[in-house]
């Protein structure tokens, strides 16, 4: 996640960019850099770290200009260095651009573009784009360079451009992650997020995916990527700094949801090569003979992050060939567990600041394990105190039901797994490289699934008055079946259980009848006729059957009533990702159900974001 900001008025253009980056500054502090055009011509200054470094820089070289961009930036392709900070160049300097995404082509792009003699200073896939528009730059505006450069680039991405061979002039393009343009008093802003402007006004307009706003000092243009006007309304954002991080949607849980194929891409790049079946986690702290040498891991989380282990406890097994064990932080250390130093204790919380889990944590390294947090807050005390640090790039999360976070810590869970196993020698790079390439087109797999939310929205109807729920996994999508009945329960407050479904014959059979739905997790895997036999189990007693099903598989059609029950299609993927690809239409269910029963979603009652205490 990156943070974005443009301006173009009769402000002093520096403090503008600087003060809107340092309000977007949760979105990345790897590096940060400004540009402004002045005199015909384009000056950048960068620095690598924090905004605070930026501003120093800025002290000894000082910077003026007409209208410019500034760029905060989670390093994602390359090294988090002053080279690699935004802005980027193309081959003249006369052209710079800032950008939130991946482009996923980047590598045959730059290959490409090498070959007709651009020269590339930078890691990153941002300055791929820079020498596109370069290479379409003609007389016909900035704009058309771009719209004609977008037919190459594939991938989800916000983008900001200017050049001095066209003044006078900020061009943005959306493409998945959020782009909103304020609208002043004969001033425009252009921004990743409303905090960064709202100092500034409060008349704002969100770019729809597959648009662009040309931004003059006359007004704003919109169009789509072909140049065909789009008329957009503009919004008065009346709300606090924090009610405007919404961005338009209703609750921050919806918002979470929906920007979870950005958390996970942020989560994943920079880690990994496709290309050679590498994975890059040095934050681990861990030595190689260290890795070499446990016997067993040992997993601590609460909640929602416990879920999370249950699924990493599949990954490592299996990937890295180590026995693990998933344990309540809550319960840990009060049981004397056994502990040496060729123990791993991989504790997983969104905060950092669980109790529970940093006590779990505490107690495994005072009896000699070693430890590893997967942690979505920078300096929280959990990342302090592990020897080593895996990261999830979800942003802030506001909703209480955690969302982004979680299927962020599932993201990194799959790669300290692969990482365990690269370390370990128990996979080569060549059975690594599908794994990397699912995680790669994951963000993709979830937008898929996100489209969804319409239909999903109409079977929450069917189902919002119902009082119990039965919800049914096998496999790596057992927990995922827990995490499903987990939401429902924490903001619609239906009982929920979520079962293995080969458990359903010892117990909650007897539960179901017409009036309890069964969730059955069915998609297309080497269990799924074990599945069908538990939907015909559900089906006999008269329950309501609601499957995910993987899109184009039709063997479950004879089994579901076209009445009765539902079914939400989801796209094929590897089964290491399915988790992930599964677990976005449960959370929207259960998010439309509460909405439809009136409560309040985002602070559910008797629920803490954080449980600071025993």
């Amino acid at each position: 996640m990156c943070g974005i900001i443009g301006y173009i008025g009769s402000k002093q253009v520096v403090p503008v960019l600087v003060d809107g980056l340092r309000r977007l500054e949760y979105r990345g502090y790897d590096s940060a850099g400004v540009a402004v055009v002045k005199h015909g011509g384009i000056e950048v200054r960068r620095s690598a770290g924090k905004l605070s470094n930026l501003e120093g820089v800025l002290t000894h070289q000082p910077l003026d200009g007409d209208y410019g961009l500034g760029h905060t930036r989670w390093a994602t392709h390359g090294r988090p260095t002053e080279e690699n900070a935004h802005p980027h160049r193309d081959c003249t300097g006369r052209l710079v651009v800032v950008h939130n995404g991946i482009i996923e082509n980047y590598l045959e792009l730059k290959h490409q573009l090498q070959r007709e003699g651009h020269t590339f200073v930078t890691e990153t896939d941002t300055e791929v784009v820079a020498h596109l528009v370069e290479r379409e730059m003609r007389d016909d505006g900035l704009e058309n360079a771009v719209r004609r450069s977008l037919l190459y680039l594939r991938g989800l991405f916000a983008v900001v451009l200017m050049s001095a061979d066209d003044p006078e002039k900020i061009v943005a393009v959306r493409n998945g992650p959020p782009v909103v343009v304020g609208l002043g008093d004969g001033e425009f802003f252009v921004a990743s997020d409303i905090p960064a402007i709202l100092s500034h006004t409060r008349d704002v307009v969100f770019l729809g995916d597959e648009e662009m706003a040309i931004i003059t000092r006359r007004g704003v243009e919109f169009t789509d990527y072909a140049g065909g006007s789009v008329s957009k309304a503009s919004q008065r954002i009346l709300w606090d700094p924090v009610m405007a991080e919404k961005a338009g949607y209703k609750h921050f849980m919806l918002k979470e949801i929906f920007e979870q194929p950005w958390a996970i891409k942020e989560t994943v790049l920079g880690r990994i090569s496709v290309e050679t079946g590498t994975v890059f986690l040095d934050e681990v702290g861990l030595d190689a003979a260290d890795v070499r040498a446990f016997d067993r891991v040992v997993v601590l989380a609460c909640g929602t992050s416990w879920h999370a282990g249950q699924v990493g406890k599949f990954f490592i097994e299996q990937l890295a060939r180590l026995p693990v064990e998933v344990d309540y932080g809550s319960e840990y250390r009060y049981r004397d567990p056994i502990v040496s130093d060729r123990t791993l204790a991989v504790v997983i919380t969104q905060s950092g600041e669980t109790a529970d889990t940093l006590a779990s944590l505490r107690e495994a390294k005072k009896r000699g394990a070693k430890s590893v947090a997967i942690c979505n807050v920078v300096g929280s005390m959990a990342t302090r105190e592990a020897n080593g640090t895996v990261y999830t790039h979800a942003g802030p999360e506001i909703g209480v039901a955690s969302t982004k976070a979680f299927t962020s810590q599932l993201v990194a869970l799959h790669l300290l797994a692969l990482y365990l196993a690269q370390v370990r020698g128990t996979m080569t790079p060549a059975e690594i490289r599908p794994h990397l390439e699912a995680l790669s087109q994951l963000p993709l797999l979830v937008e898929d699934v996100l489209k969804t939310e319409g239909q999903i929205e109409e079977i929450a109807k069917r189902f919002y008055q119902c009082s119990d729920f039965l919800y049914l996994g096998r496999g790596l999508l057992y927990p995922i079946a827990l995490e499903g009945a987990l939401k429902l329960k924490e903001i619609s407050y239906i009982h929920a259980e979520g079962y293995p479904a080969g458990e359903m014959k010892h117990g909650p059979i007897a539960l179901i009848d017409e009036k309890m739905p069964v969730v059955a997790i069915a998609p297309k895997d080497a269990v799924f006729e074990k599945m069908l036999g538990n939907v015909q189990e559900a089906k006999a007693r008269g329950g309501s059957v609601l499957a995910l099903v993987t899109r184009g598989d039709s063997r479950l059609e004879e089994v579901l009533d076209p009445i009765k029950d539902s079914r939400i299609p989801l796209p094929e993927c590897h089964p290491f990702v399915a988790p992930v690809v599964s677990v976005v239409p449960m959370q929207l269910l259960a998010y439309h159900i509460a909405v439809r029963r009136g409560c309040d979603v985002d602070q559910p009652r008797n629920l803490a974001k954080s449980v600071t205490v025993e």
